[in-house]
């Protein structure tokens, strides 16, 4: 599966309504962690609405790190973090659940399925996938 089609099908899992913004990165991304799927689900549940709705570090970006650390066995993790957190806010325009929810000409800064899709794009393009 290309990052393209993972991506795709990640914002397809948060449509769903059975997964929420890092449950739905981490999913598609299980083969790069080595934990299976529902499992990944478990541990991110508590990431949406900006770190359990308070409105700070957007979910998908964080279930992005998660996939991340895993990876790499946490071997240089910070600094792919740190490389995925510059790109996902050159294209969403922030990285805080309450500001990428800000009303910008009546709409979203960066809506939740836009926030997923770059996670996921960020991710491969950072980790080589």
């Amino acid at each position: 599966m290309t990052i393209e089609e993972r991506a795709e099908k990640a914002v397809m899992l948060k449509n769903s309504g059975g997964y929420n913004c890092s449950q739905a990165v981490t999913a598609v991304l299980a083969d790069q962690t080595g934990l299976p799927e529902e499992q990944l689900k478990q541990i991110s549940a508590g990431f949406c609405a900006g770190m359990g709705t308070m409105e700070a570090t957007c979910g998908a970006l964080i279930g992005a790190g998660m996939a991340a650390g895993m990876k790499t066995k946490g071997q240089g993790t910070l600094r792919y973090t740190r490389q995925m957190i510059t790109e996902f806010k050159k294209r969403c325009g922030a990285v805080t659940c309450k500001d990428l929810k800000s009303m910008v000409d009546g709409k979203p800064l960066c809506p939740c399925e836009e926030c997923v899709r770059n996670a996921v794009l960020v991710y491969g393009d950072i980790m080589g996938l």
